[in-house]
């Protein structure tokens, strides 16, 4: 059995979710000629990182990736780790002749992305980004339907990601809200999925225009932070919150398509509201990630007395990746996606190809935020070509 062994630096919320990927994949996917190898897990955190080594499944752990980029019997680094450390790990892999899979946002700044993109395309490696939405089912019934000219030609092009988790002005200064680590806020974090599902689906952008705003500017330092989840002491010292909050833009498309975009983690009620809606002159398709087994198809040509939105749900084994896992009617999860993720990493790796998504998506993510980011500081269309 061919075998992909596989050092992953970062063992939290995305570590977990990539671990039980790769341990799904020969159970559901037994078909793959190449097959993942969770050789060794690493983390700053010794206490940490062997708990989530046992829990996980992973064979060894480091707590030095610079050791375990080094090790001759890795293949392919996997860098879930914070966002202000992926250029340096990523491009230590690359010239270790490893593969790589690289979490989103690729890097803090275009310039670095496009460091990586160029480091990897230098040296030969396969190298994937984490827009793991993509694989969803019902994402990929709508790739099909805007690909094969189904819904015509595309006019609009809305999306929302809308999440409430730090609504409460005493939820501690976790370092998705430093930009000196993260990056940028909702903006990056939120936004970048949705920018992804507009390239994927519609196209390049070709301007944008936006407004940010950060409505909580000091919260409570972290003293114990994991995943979503932080502790902090009201009475404790404060730090400044550097991120947006809030961010919303406009766009339009090459293809003469515009788009509106809103990601927030202000949407009080909303959990993770991942939504999108595409319009075109044969029909529309509109998606809500906490429902993602479905998708809602409209067609203009149905005889007006069933003219509407349908509901088709996407668990027949005519949806891609459907037939690996339960029969019809019994839906899949979050979990899934990044199982599916995978498969493409592997299956790509093993062809001989790019994945897809690659660091090249991820560069052309960078330059939308980054457009928006400037428009927002010079209150102007920017175009993404000035990037």
């Amino acid at each position: 059995m061919n075998q992909l062994r596989i050092g992953m630096v970062g063992y939290k919320f995305m570590g977990k979710a990539h671990s039980n990927a790769y341990r799904a994949l020969p159970m559901f996917f037994p078909d793959a000629n190449l097959k993942p190898a969770m050789s060794v897990i690493c983390g700053r955190d010794k206490d940490g990182v062997n708990k989530a080594a046992e829990q996980f499944g992973w064979a060894e752990v480091e707590t030095d990736w610079r050791k375990l980029v080094e090790r001759e019997d890795i293949d392919l680094i996997d860098i879930n780790a914070p966002s202000n450390v992926h250029k340096e790990i990523a491009l230590a892999a690359v010239q270790a002749g490893k593969h790589i899979f690289c979490e989103k946002p690729l890097a803090l700044t275009l310039a670095d992305s496009r460091e990586m993109l160029a480091a990897a395309e230098k040296a030969g490696v396969k190298h994937m980004i984490g827009f793991n939405y993509r694989f969803t089912p019902a994402i990929q019934l709508a790739k099909k339907l805007i690909d094969s000219g189904r819904l015509g030609e595309i006019y609009h092009f809305r999306a929302w990601f809308l999440q409430d988790w730090i609504i409460d002005p005493s939820f501690p200064l976790v370092w998705r809200l430093q930009k000196e680590i993260a990056g940028s806020g909702s903006h990056g974090d939120l936004g970048a999925h949705l920018i992804d599902f507009a390239h994927y689906l519609v196209g390049d952008m070709e301007e944008v225009i936006g407004m940010s705003e950060t409505f909580i500017r000091e919260r409570p330092l972290a003293s114990a932070m994991t995943g979503l989840t932080a502790k902090g002491s009201n009475d404790g010292p404060m730090g400044e919150v550097t991120v947006d909050d809030a961010t919303l833009f406009m766009t339009r498309f090459v293809n003469g398509a515009i788009g509106s975009f809103e990601a927030t983690r202000f949407a009080a009620g909303h959990r993770s509201t991942n939504s999108f809606e595409i319009n075109g002159s044969k029909g529309s398709v509109k998606f809500d990630f906490e429902r993602m087994n479905e998708l809602e198809v409209y067609f203009t040509d149905d005889d007006e007395d069933v003219q509407g939105f349908r509901r088709v749900l996407a668990t027949d084994a005519a949806h891609a990746y459907s037939q690996a896992w339960w029969p019809t009617g019994h839906t899949i999860g979050f979990e899934h996606t990044f199982t599916h993720e995978m498969l493409e990493l592997m299956n790509a790796i093993d062809e001989g190809r790019q994945p897809s998504p690659n660091f090249n998506d991820g560069v052309k993510c960078q330059a939308v935020l980054e457009a928006v980011e400037r428009s927002v500081e010079q209150r102007r269309w920017v175009s993404i070509s000035e990037m």
